[in-house]
């Protein structure tokens, strides 16, 4: 496949990964800090930073790793824990430099920080790459695409939190139970984009 058409296929996989193919909202991964952090924008932007750069360089390196170790060496049968440990490393490197040169944010993503580690979209976006057996380039632009989806949905979900905070909300619904009928509600308008490309 020459340079040109993988680029066409990086920008249509990275703009499906956005909007159609959207980690949280269509596949329900990454939920447990969706709903925990967005109760406010501040704290949500920042583990939406975190996510998105996450994501990208760890999809890239279990690219890597899985297409020019594992399968070379006939071990493609340990992409899941290679691809934890290399999420949780990476995690760990997010962690140390959020603590140390932000650290209101790191008070504010408290325990939410380290579950990146365990978050099931971003362990999602690497097993994704592998089955639909995507070049390094489109891996690259997948695993940017669904932590920038994941980072809009959660900006999305903070800001109509936000707004909710000042409104009369009956009883039964306060809290959890709004907060899925929000995402319902974005993963239906999420929906609204397949077909365009």
């Amino acid at each position: 496949m020459d340079i040109q058409n993988q680029f066409w296929q990086a920008l249509i996989v990275c703009i499906s990964a956005i909007f159609t193919q959207n980690m949280v909202l269509s596949y329900f991964l990454g939920l447990c800090p969706f709903l925990g952090v967005s109760r406010e924008v501040k704290s949500s932007f920042g583990l939406g930073i975190a996510v998105i750069f996450v994501m990208t360089f760890t999809v890239a390196i279990n690219w890597l790793v899985y297409h020019k170790i594992l399968i070379p060496l006939g071990l493609h049968f340990f992409r899941f824990i290679i691809f934890i440990i290399v999420i949780a490393a990476f995690v760990q490197i997010i962690e140390m430099l959020i603590e140390r040169f932000s650290p209101t944010l790191y008070q504010i993503l408290g325990v939410f920080l380290p579950l990146i580690t365990v978050n099931c979209a971003i362990l999602g976006a690497c097993l994704f790459m592998v089955i639909r057996d995507y070049s390094f380039i489109v891996s690259v632009a997948y695993g940017f695409g669904s932590g920038l989806g994941w980072f809009i949905a959660i900006m999305a979900m903070a800001g109509i939190r936000q707004r909710l905070d000042a409104k009369k909300i009956p009883q039964g619904l306060q809290g959890p139970g709004i907060s899925l009928i929000i995402a319902g509600i974005m993963a239906l308008a999420f929906v609204g984009f397949t077909g365009v490309l």
